[in-house]
């Protein structure tokens, strides 16, 4: 009943996961509590293996339904996989007290914006100048590849925000370029968790069957609604990001 329950999960991770981002904040609780017996780097490593293809299946689709401008996605991506590992390392010296009120009221901010800006991310406005594009959007990937290392629930969501809010994307369009470079950052980490023999296949494997029916259908459903429905869940997983640090914060 536990991989059973655990599958359901998974789908409805890459569902959410292939539209916005924020997969990790259905997917990972639900494997502590299913799973309680199991270590941290057990869960993660696991989960990263299911995650990471069934997020390559939602940027393949996006890929052959939107255009992806490879200049970006290159830059971000190579940023994001180097300060992925450092926000690991600061995230070991800094404690949790300290970092989560503070990512608290950035998120809240940026819920509140969005919310806001009624046609926020449905058209394009690239605001960076050509030769300076890359270096924006190594920018995106490095200050969310270090959130990624020091916290990490949500990340796909907040580079979705960050391409739409600072580049100037749309919102399809970003969460084209956000998938690209999550699988990056995925595969940097999973060849740790892989190395040292955290992933458990035989949980894994299921879970990523079930990761990469959701994260299909999901961006087909992104692809074909488009810019709005796109914010709508952008906002309810904002949402989701909300509740799940206020309760920490207030744990703490």
């Amino acid at each position: 009943m536990e991989l059973y329950l655990l599958c359901a999960f998974a789908f409805l991770a890459g569902f959410i996961d292939s539209i916005v981002g924020g997969g990790g904040l259905v997917q990972i609780p639900a494997f502590f509590v299913l799973y309680p017996q199991l270590s941290v780097p057990n869960v993660i490593g696991t989960n990263r293996l299911a995650s990471a293809v069934g997020t390559s299946v939602a940027a393949l689709n996006y890929a052959r339904s939107v255009p992806i401008p490879w200049k970006t996605v290159l830059w971000a991506g190579v940023a994001a996989a180097v300060c992925s590992y450092v926000g690991a390392t600061v995230q070991s010296l800094l404690p949790a007290s300290v970092l989560k009120p503070i990512i608290l009221t950035l998120i809240i901010a940026i819920a509140f914006f969005t919310f806001r800006k009624k046609d926020f991310g449905h058209r394009e406005d690239i605001r960076p100048a050509p030769d300076r594009l890359g270096w924006w959007a190594a920018g995106i990937g490095a200050a969310l590849g270090f959130y990624n290392g020091v916290v990490g629930p949500g990340t796909g969501s907040l580079l979705v925000f960050g391409f739409v809010s600072v580049v100037g994307y749309s919102f399809l369009r970003a969460s084209a370029i956000s998938k690209i470079v999550n699988v990056i950052a995925d595969v940097s980490s999973l060849v740790f968790f892989l190395s040292n023999k955290y992933v458990l296949f035989h949980l894994a494997f299921p879970m990523m069957a079930c990761n990469v029916a959701g994260s299909y259908f999901g961006s087909r459903m992104a692809v074909l609604r488009g810019n709005a429905f796109i914010r709508r869940v952008f906002l309810v997983v904002v949402a989701g990001i909300v509740l799940r640090f206020a309760w920490d914060v207030f744990q703490l």
